[in-house]
């Protein structure tokens, strides 16, 4: 087995690996890598003897500002079997050879692996990573908690026959109700402005239509936003991403004026269908909280996903390398405390343009 790093000549390669492999993942894709322009993506992959690609890592690497450190995040990676030693210690060690080089402080994955899964834990504990937090919440950077719709050798009605009788329900009468679900990838200022209402009414930070323009631009035909209106006006608008055998359901946002109108119910519907058109086996709903108490803020979140019958699927979370612990410790309480005050200027900021009605949902 020999290890290559990902240049310019064998960029196809990788990229149809990743899309072939049931691990590969959107966000360890050379397009992902532009969108994030803050940090510099730098990815390789392992032939075996005949060689063949048998497992790829990308790395996002960032420099820290006002000092010499790097941090080098591996999202969703490595794309590989998780029990296949040789190749799991030989992607692990050389994401540690590429991070010291780069002066790393710390290399974070997060990858796609069930936490059920001690055979890849114990192989990635041998190469130095230990596990973070476990919490149960969206404090982690990826979702440790989604919902995944298997859509595998099933029709577009066995699916919806599937679905939880009110959500068949609410689909239809969004539909009655003339509500209308379309692919608009030109509607972002629209969407960025529900985005924003959605954040201020459930208390999160959202991001700017920028960013949504350039990761529809960057992604191409991967990417898809979907609107849905109301005699002409948007109410609802969704943004999904396609890429080998599955299609993410990433961003979604609803006034709450026309929620009783069930947008949001016809939209997910739309997205499904786009999945079972592309002939993939999954349908990622993302996060939601591993706290599945009727009490918790976010159970109405886990609620509407697990009404479409997908399986409640738990990953083993964020996985740390670190190789400087003062530094990695010292950006902990630093992150930690941008994130609060990020989240009170947001506020804010945002809660005057957003109507009363909405803020106090």
């Amino acid at each position: 087995m020999h290890l290559e790093r990902v240049t310019d000549e064998n960029l196809s390669q990788y990229e149809a690996f990743i899309q072939s492999h049931p691990k590969g993942h959107f966000m360890q894709s050379r397009a992902w890598g532009k969108l994030k322009s803050d940090w510099r993506w730098e990815a390789f992959f392992a032939r075996d003897e005949q060689e063949r690609i048998v497992g790829s890592m990308a790395l996002l690497i960032r420099k820290l500002p006002g000092l010499p450190y790097t941090l080098s995040y591996g999202c969703r990676g490595p794309v590989c079997d998780g029990h296949n030693p040789a190749v799991v210690k030989a992607l692990l060690n050389h994401a540690k050879h590429v991070a010291k080089h780069n002066k790393s402080y710390l290399i974070k994955l997060d990858p796609d692996v069930l936490s059920s899964d001690e055979t890849f834990l114990e192989l990635a504990k041998e190469c130095g990573f230990a596990l973070a937090s476990q919490s149960k919440n969206f404090e982690t950077i990826q979702p440790r908690f989604v919902f995944r719709l298997n859509i595998a050798d099933k029709t577009a009605d066995e699916l919806m026959a599937d679905f939880h009788h009110k959500w068949r329900y609410n689909i239809r009468l969004a539909e009655r109700k003339g509500v209308t679900a379309a692919v608009e990838n030109d509607a972002v200022a629209a969407f960025t402005t529900l985005m924003v209402e959605t954040g201020v009414r459930d208390g999160f930070v959202t991001r700017s239509e920028g960013y949504f323009r350039k990761m529809l631009e960057v992604m191409g035909e991967h990417a898809r936003l979907y609107m849905a209106k109301i005699d002409g006006e948007y109410v609802a608008g969704t943004l999904a991403i396609h890429y080998g055998d599955k299609v993410w359901y990433l961003y979604g946002a609803s006034d709450t004026a026309h929620r009783n109108f069930m947008p949001s119910y016809l939209l997910q519907w739309h997205m499904i269908q786009w999945a079972k058109e592309l002939n993939c086996a999954v349908y990622d709903f993302r996060g939601v909280s591993g706290d599945v108490s009727e009490d918790n803020p976010l159970y109405g979140l886990y609620r509407f996903k697990k009404g479409f019958g997908g399986d409640f699927t738990e990953f083993v979370g964020e996985l740390d390398c670190v190789l400087h612990p003062l530094i990695n410790k010292a950006f902990i309480v630093i992150k930690r405390t941008n994130a609060k005050l990020r989240a009170a200027r947001y506020m804010r900021k945002n809660k005057k343009n957003v109507p009363v009605a909405e803020q106090q949902q």
